[in-house]
């Protein structure tokens, strides 16, 4: 039983230590890459930077809905395209996002 429950534990810090960049694979499935960088402005923000602008503010929902119906006006004149993404890869990309430092 204790083995049982000393894997489960480390299963469970192992996800806990997964890297910041760990959904960067479902960025660049969904082809967000190609107007965002992680360190660097493309067409779009680099992820960093809005990382820095929405740090600490309980923006998840807002940012996921913007992701999924596109925006425009935050950061500059061309605005995001609504993606094809469900609510619940929207929602791992902007929790994605805003965790990189």
């Amino acid at each position: 039983m204790k083995l049982i429950t000393l894997l489960a534990f480390a299963a469970s810090l192992n996800l806990m230590m997964q890297p910041a960049n760990a959904d960067e694979a479902l960025a660049k499935s969904k082809g967000c890459m190609g107007c965002h960088g992680i360190d660097k402005k493309i067409v779009g923000p680099a992820y960093k930077d809005v990382a820095q602008k929405y740090a600490g503010q309980n923006v998840v929902d807002t940012l996921s809905q913007k992701v999924i119906k596109g925006g425009g006006g935050v950061w500059g004149q061309m605005p995001m395209p609504p993606n094809a993404v469900s609510p619940e890869e929207s929602k791992k990309l902007v929790e994605w996002i805003l965790s990189l430092k």
